[in-house]
């Protein structure tokens, strides 16, 4: 992964790890050197989630997909996730990934650990109910849920924009909506003198909204 790293020009920002997987603690030690570790796509439970982020883990790809999920008995690695200020999390917000009722519950444990992701495919955008290959295996979106054969969740067919107006409809305050998709993400990589939010020196990244939330300029 250094090589890796050397010869992409220090471009890498991010890169997952199922830290349960042999060599991943000694992995998450290394790599966290040169960009932000995450965990991701994982059957870690909560001690393995926290060993991992005393490594250096101080993200998590999705939070509650593809990972062990919070129960009062096994915390997994939502609770540890939870439970750690360390690690910032991603949270799907197209309305199917994660119950609204879930999502208000995250974004109050996080604060500003919260950042929203998209988590889209190369669905988006094209005809509903034409299938896709998504890495050798169908994806159909009906109804903007993108799902497999079997009627899994695949990625998702949203967009940031339409995730913010979500959360202000499932009842997050909009000032938080919006720093979840912009300065929050910028500061997990490591990008925030750069990007996510409007400060002399940084870049002009600026999208106007009306009232109703809908894009102006």
């Amino acid at each position: 992964f250094q090589r890796f790293y050397e010869e992409s020009g220090g471009i890498v920002r991010l890169v997952d790890v199922a830290p349960e997987q042999p060599g991943g603690l000694d992995f998450v030690e290394k790599a966290s050197q040169l960009c932000t570790v995450s965990i991701a796509h994982t059957t870690a439970d909560y001690d393995q989630a926290k060993a991992a982020f005393d490594k250096g883990v101080t993200h998590a790809t999705h939070l509650f997909n593809a990972m062990s999920g919070l129960h009062h008995r096994d915390p997994g690695v939502v609770g540890a996730v939870f439970d750690d200020s360390r690690v910032y999390a991603e949270l799907i917000c197209d309305g199917f990934h994660i119950h609204p009722a879930a999502l208000r519950t995250a974004f109050q444990v996080l604060g500003d650990r919260a950042l929203v992701i998209s988590d889209s495919m190369r669905a988006n955008g094209m005809p509903e109910g034409e299938p896709f290959d998504l890495g050798g295996q169908m994806v159909t979106v009906r109804e903007g849920k993108a799902t497999l054969a079997d009627g899994t969740i695949a990625g998702s067919v949203s967009n940031l924009h339409q995730e913010v107006k979500n959360l202000v409809r499932f009842g997050i305050p909009l000032e938080q909506a919006v720093k979840a998709a912009s300065l929050i993400p910028a500061r997990s990589i490591g990008l925030e003198e750069e990007i996510g939010s409007i400060a002399p020196g940084k870049r002009a990244d600026l999208v106007v909204l009306d009232e109703h939330l809908d894009i102006v300029a």
